[in-house]
Parts: structure tokens; C-alpha cells; sequence
């Protein structure tokens, strides 16, 4: 079985604003992120990032744009030679209907794990917010919460 360190997206690995972040000028990586993410990989964990990205739902930008924002994560990433292994996102909105998947629900967890044959008891999920945690503690995996955008490079030093 293999661990992963789980991501949200907004405030952890980019710049939290305050407001849906769609524009590519406006996505920002976090100045620690390549070396944070460079000591997990070290440390043999799976990279997995989930997000919840309900303005899609709400007609405020389309998946696509998404796609395109998620791209220049890549891009900024491999630059320090770093794959991500997956990226999980949740398009919907409680405003718009209901779903499965969107935090604090731990769907896009559950996959993960699934898919990539992970070991929640030696897994991490790092989220600025209340609903990541939630989501965390929902699938078996230690919930870890930060202040938005305070940087994550000494928790991944930490990591065993």
C-alpha cells in the first residue's frame, strides 16, 4: 500500500484571494510549494490534490478553465521536477443542487484511495478549511489545517 498527502487546491497551493480564482493571471503558486512538495515526493508520497471548484456550478467559469489553471499548476511544478499523480475537483454547488462528491463529503478521497491503493493510517490531507478536515477524518486520513496561504514546507519536512 502506498501513502499520499492529500491537497486542497486554493490557499494551500495557490494564492487564496478571497474570491473564486479563474483567471490565469490570477493563479498564483505559493513561493514554498516546489520544496514542500519536492520533501513529500522524497519521502514517498503520493501527490493528490482535492479541491472543490462549485463555481463551475454556478456558471462562473467552465471546466475547461479549470483545466487550463490546473495546466499551469503542472507547468509551475515540473519545473522543480514534480508530477502530481491526480488532481480531484468537484464541479458542483450546494446553491446549484446537491452531490456526493463536494467536501465536506470525502467522495473524491474515497477514490483516490481506491484507485491508487493508499494507507489512510499513514496518510495526510493539508486544507485551509473546516471541510477539508471533515472530508479527511470522513475517509480514515489525518487532517491537517492550516491558515490560507502560510505555507506548507515545514509540515511536508515533518512528515514521517
Amino acid at each position: 500500500m502506498k501513502k499520499a498527502l492529500f491537497l486542497d487546491r486554493d490557499g494551500v497551493l495557490n494564492r487564496e484571494r478571497g474570491e473564486y480564482t479563474f483567471e490565469l493571471d490570477d493563479f498564483e503558486v505559493l513561493p514554498d510549494v516546489s520544496a514542500a512538495l519536492k520533501e513529500a515526493k522524497r519521502k514517498n508520497y503520493l501527490l493528490i490534490v482535492i479541491s472543490n471548484q462549485g463555481g463551475i456550478a454556478k456558471g462562473i467559469f467552465s471546466k475547461e478553465r479549470v483545466e487550463e489553471l490546473h495546466g499551469k499548476l503542472s507547468s509551475e511544478l515540473q519545473k522543480s521536477n514534480i508530477d502530481l499523480d491526480e488532481i480531484y475537483y468537484c464541479p458542483h454547488h450546494d446553491d446549484v443542487g446537491k452531490c456526493l462528491c463536494r467536501k465536506p463529503q470525502p467522495l473524491m478521497l474515497q477514490k483516490a484511495i481506491a484507485r491508487f491503493n493508499i494507507d489512510v493510517s499513514q496518510s495526510v490531507f493539508i486544507g485551509d478549511g473546516e471541510r477539508d478536515i471533515l472530508a479527511a477524518e470522513a475517509a480514515g486520513v489525518r487532517g491537517i489545517r492550516i491558515d490560507a496561504n502560510s505555507g506548507i514546507l515545514q509540515l511536508c519536512r515533518e512528515l514521517p
